[in-house]
């Protein structure tokens, strides 16, 4: 469905990104496959994103966006009440390749599509080429006959989080580096966030996660878990690098205030590791030339913080047995209403990211369709 396009920014019109912690229709996920990225044909990650899907699809409907040339081998493998759709794709991550959606007072659904450059482009980015990637928004568009506003700024989903009541968080380190929007000051950037998302307070934490290949998204370090709340991931090593990045972002958030006037309670999720690349690991990833290699001994941002709040269950990734109890404790004391589901999450990690940059909730609304 083609909607005429407005002059009017989002925010002009009445729409807002909402919290990932209010009502969802659905979530968005990609299939993994590349080799390049993902060890032995991504067999071991398909079998992670399964439980990944799995555990959603308890809370709300999954759609998993699936090449082609894999269509049979996801169906057969996830679980028939999730639907499989073909939606050809680069690599997996629709955190970031997907639409950040919009919702309006009336019931009306809509998204946002971003300027997407592989995290960096040619200038660091992860993966060469990313045409695929970039007509995923539109083509989600077209099946749920909503509205797309074309953002003229590069910014993945990984690197916002929302309140839904008017605060956003991002980090200097993604969406100030010259290889996102060189053009761009601090300045226009905000007024382009408070422009699309309908956001009014932008809190900005210098880093993201140590070693984060995203150029430190957000979402792999801080979160809002509700109005007012923020889970921050945690270093207690002062040998670390992470200590250094938790205790600033800490720092500032604590000092910060919401759109609402409201001083942040700052929770801290414990990191596990920290973690690293085994040579085994490493020898069952393709090296091309287009792609970021896998190196044996390589850290890994690993964190507990890049969840996935679903309406019923919160979905976090096991990755280490020295601390994955205590953070599992953490999210069932900061979601009494949900269940919270762990996944061994490893092989999702090894490809570069974790359970929140694999999915890309869609927000409870009324789609205006035709």
């Amino acid at each position: 469905m083609n909607h005429p396009v407005s002059p009017l920014t989002p925010a002009e019109l009445g729409f807002r990104m909402p919290a990932e912690f209010t009502p969802h229709d659905a979530c968005w996920m990609l299939w993994p496959q590349r080799p390049d990225n993902w060890r032995y044909g991504a067999k071991p990650a398909q079998a992670a994103f399964v439980e990944v899907a799995a555990a959603i699809a308890e809370s709300e409907t999954v759609f998993v966006g699936v090449n082609d040339d894999q269509y049979e081998n996801a169906r057969n493998r996830l679980p028939s009440h999730i639907r499989v759709i073909e939606l050809s794709s680069n690599d997996a991550w629709m955190r970031d390749v997907g639409p950040t959606f919009l919702t309006h007072p009336d019931g009306r659904l809509a998204m946002v599509d971003w300027e997407f450059n592989a995290w960096g482009g040619l200038h660091g980015g992860l993966y060469f080429p990313w045409d695929k990637d970039r007509r995923i928004r539109r083509k989600i568009a077209d099946m749920l006959g909503i509205e797309r506003f074309i953002a003229p700024l590069v910014v993945e989903g990984g690197a916002i989080h929302v309140d839904g009541e008017g605060t956003l968080i991002t980090t200097e380190e993604c969406l100030l580096n010259p290889n996102r929007n060189p053009d761009l000051d601090r300045s226009e950037i905000e007024r382009l966030l408070r422009a699309y998302l309908g956001v009014e307070t932008i809190i900005w934490l210098p880093r993201g996660c140590y070693q984060d290949e995203t150029d430190g998204h957000v979402d792999n370090l801080c979160c809002f878990v509700a109005p007012g709340e923020v889970a921050l991931t945690w270093c207690d090593d002062e040998r670390d690098p992470q200590h250094a990045i938790s205790r600033e972002a800490l720092a500032i958030l604590e000092a910060a205030s919401d759109a609402r006037g409201r001083r942040l309670t700052v929770h801290r999720l414990p990191m596990p590791g920290p973690l690293t690349i085994a040579e085994a690991e490493a020898g069952g990833v393709d090296r091309l030339s287009s792609s970021r290699p896998r190196q044996s001994g390589d850290r890994l941002a690993g964190s507990y913080v890049n969840f996935y709040i679903g309406n019923s269950v919160v979905v976090m990734p096991r990755l280490d047995p020295a601390h994955d109890d205590a953070a599992r404790a953490i999210l069932e004391r900061l979601f009494p209403g949900r269940r919270v589901i762990g996944i061994d999450a490893r092989e999702i990690l090894l490809g570069g990211g974790n359970i929140h940059c694999i999915t890309q909730q869609q927000p409870a609304a009324r789609p205006c369709r035709p």
